[in-house]
């Protein structure tokens, strides 16, 4: 598959995941299934990351990183604005919980946000720890 394909692939999954996030309280096979889908969103860059490492591709190591960073960044900032808006107007809490959705798509849609940050958070890591080991054969290497 190529690398082009598994982006359009991961982009089309997080904006599904991005549309789906606005079902309120799915219940029973719905909730299992958006479940999976958003774990299926992890699923694209997971393998990128699997060629990057092996191709030695620092730039697409360099992108999960960085798209990784953001997303739990904005995450972060997002919910804590989320929590501090229920002395705003309701209708900046709207604003921020949509943003939310957005920016935190996977999370919203699965219902099960530990997971969605957990897989984010492992995204993170792998990204970072291709990297460094590629910095590390580069200075061996010179």
């Amino acid at each position: 598959m190529k690398q082009k394909t598994i982006y359009v692939l991961w982009g089309g999954a997080f904006i599904l995941c991005a549309g789906l996030g606005f079902v309120e309280e799915p219940q029973g096979l719905t909730r299992w299934l958006l479940t999976g889908l958003s774990v299926l969103c992890f699923l694209p860059p997971a393998l990128l990351l699997y060629r990057a490492a092996g191709d030695r591709d620092r730039n697409t190591l360099a992108l999960v990183r960085n798209l990784s960073a953001l997303s739990l960044g904005l995450t972060l900032a997002l919910l804590v604005l989320n929590l501090l808006s229920a002395q705003w107007p309701e209708s900046v809490g709207q604003l921020l919980y949509v943003l939310l959705v957005v920016v935190s798509s996977p999370m919203i849609c699965s219902g099960y946000w530990a997971l969605s940050l957990f897989l984010w958070a492992c995204l993170l890591m792998g990204a970072l720890s291709g990297l460094r080991r590629l910095r590390k054969d580069s200075e061996k290497s010179a």
